[in-house]
This record gives C-alpha cells, structure tokens and sequence, in this order.
C-alpha cells in the first residue's frame, strides 16, 4: 500500500507520525505496532471541528489543523495510554485505511461515531 502525506499527517512504512502535535510544532511518532485501535467519528461545530489544537478533555489531544473547521471526519488512535490523539487528514478514509492495514487492527466496521468533546 501506498504511502499518504498531507503535510500535517504522514504514514510511512514504519509509523504514523502527526506533525504539529508538541509546542512548538514537535512531532508525535507513533509505530504501528502500538496502535491498538483506530476510531472514526464525524465532528460537529462543538465537538471537535472548531479545535484548531489542544484540548477541552484531557483524553485526547489535536494537533494543530487550521483547516479542521472545514473537514467533517476524524480519527481518534487508541495507543493504550490515557491521552489518544485526534487528528484529521485531509484523507480520513485513506488515513484510516492504512493504519488498519500497518497495525493490523482488520477491516473497519463502517460505522461512523459520534466525536467525543475535544
């Protein structure tokens, strides 16, 4: 499978890797092999879509997407530690995709979760 890079998310052979994740903008690697899950979910303007970075709940954390107002899915990674990054591709599908594929998670349910407040 193809690799995908849209500038802020970057899946690559060996990890995902969300850019703008840290003050100031430092990178959060994640290998494949320590995601346990992979959630999508549609955001609306009060969960999620209008967090630009950050957080409102300190379970999950954004990383910086001052496109996030306009893009209506998002992927929240379960990496079996008590803060799980939200993100949002410009590609949630192809995102999602190949994460299920690298990480070995299966195939995706096709259901569409409601976003938790971010």
């Amino acid at each position: 499978m193809d690799d995908y890079n849209d500038g802020r998310i970057v899946c690559d052979a060996s990890a995902l890797r969300i850019r703008m994740y840290y003050f100031p903008f430092g990178t959060k690697v994640i290998s494949y092999h320590s995601i346990k899950g992979v959630r999508r979910f549609e955001m609306t303007p009060l969960r999620g879509q209008w967090r630009v970075w950050g957080t409102g709940n300190f379970k999950y954390w954004a990383n910086l997407d001052t496109n996030r107002p306009s893009k209506k899915a998002g992927l929240l990674i379960d990496v079996g530690k008590s803060v799980q990054p939200f993100i949002t591709p410009d590609d949630a599908d192809a995102v999602e995709s190949l994460i299920r594929d690298r990480a070995k998670l299966g195939p995706e349910d096709g259901t569409t979760m409601k976003s938790p407040f971010i």
